[in-house]
């Protein structure tokens, strides 16, 4: 679905900042293969109005006051609001100081935003990028069904085809707004999938943070101070020793394809388990990667082309 191109990306990122949605800001800011066109926020891993802020201010440290940041949803299409509080702390990028934002909240909401930005250019020519709960892509969806044409892919860091975090088959993201995820899948656009099979291949290791230290910048020490707390918060709550970095792997994806397998599987998303709410359910036997499949599931990380994307892009930030 994805292929090397001259040309950028253009995507917008719908997301809920967050420790590793912080570094896939960073990531899509440093590469020259994409043009992060606008930052939307949805309530997630904190409430909408901390992790709103917290994208303006990832923004400002990245020195990118360009970039325009449009608040989305505040809660799921039905469900009640969960936040990640003891994954991401209390602010939801606990561990480093936040600088106050210059970036100001655009008046323009972000289901609109991505409408009128997807309609606006060519077909073909923008990707969406979820790294949140998906209710902003859902509601954009329902909004303007013609974007669904319109756009090049939909590339979302939720779900799993084997493994789950908030339940044992159900992964935060998805977990959090299953209705909206369903919605998101089921919209016959290009999709991937980059679930926690894949992004607990993206373990932050001491090498790693070594290879960020090693660059003496204010946005490694941001970096570092980030994956601090992200790693106590892992070892105490899910047993990682190093903290998997899930979100960046979206970007890392369309920045160099190579760095992330997929495979073509028909996907489902449950809404009404009792045990299996939020659960992905892509189907893996013989025969189903048809050429003509319209979702994809990544699978393998090239780990250090991974981290060499990320550290590359940290740098150029300075």
């Amino acid at each position: 679905m994805t292929e090397h191109t001259d040309h950028p990306r253009r995507i917008i990122l719908d997301c809920d900042p967050g420790h590793d949605d912080a570094v896939a800001i960073m990531l899509a800011l440093g590469s020259s293969a994409v043009e992060l066109l606008g930052v939307t926020t949805v309530g997630g891993n904190q409430t909408v109005d901390k992790i709103t802020r917290n994208a303006q201010s990832v923004l400002e440290v990245c020195r990118r006051q360009d970039v325009p940041v449009h608040r989305g949803s505040a809660r799921p299409l039905l469900r009640e609001v969960h936040v990640a509080g003891d994954i991401h702390g209390e602010s939801g990028l606990d561990g480093v100081e936040l600088p106050a934002p210059t970036v100001p909240v655009a008046a323009q909401r972000a289901v609109e935003f991505i409408v009128e930005t997807v309609m606006a250019a060519e077909p073909g020519e923008i990707t969406l990028v979820g790294t949140g709960p998906l209710t902003n892509l859902a509601l954009a969806a329902r909004l303007e069904p013609a974007i669904v044409e319109r756009v090049r892919e939909v590339v979302i860091m939720g779900g799993g085809y084997h493994e789950g975090n908030m339940t044992p088959v159900a992964e935060f993201n998805i977990w959090a707004d299953p209705e909206a995820a369903a919605i998101v899948v089921d919209a016959g656009w290009e999709l991937t999938m980059v679930g926690l099979d894949l992004t607990h291949q993206a373990l932050a290791t001491a090498e790693v943070e070594q290879e960020i230290s090693a660059l003496g910048t204010d946005l490694a020490e941001f970096f570092l101070g980030l994956m601090g707390f992200f790693r106590r918060a892992y070892q105490e709550n899910q047993g990682f020793d190093d903290p998997p970095v899930h979100d960046p792997c979206t970007i890392a994806y369309l920045i160099d394809p190579d760095v992330v397998r997929t495979r073509r599987a028909p996907l489902r998303v449950e809404t009404r388990g009792d045990l299996t709410r939020g659960m992905t359910v892509a189907d893996l036997r013989p025969g189903t990667d048809a050429e003509d499949c319209r979702t994809q599931i990544a699978t393998e990380l090239d780990a250090p082309g991974f981290w060499r994307l990320v550290v590359d892009a940290v740098r150029v930030l300075g």
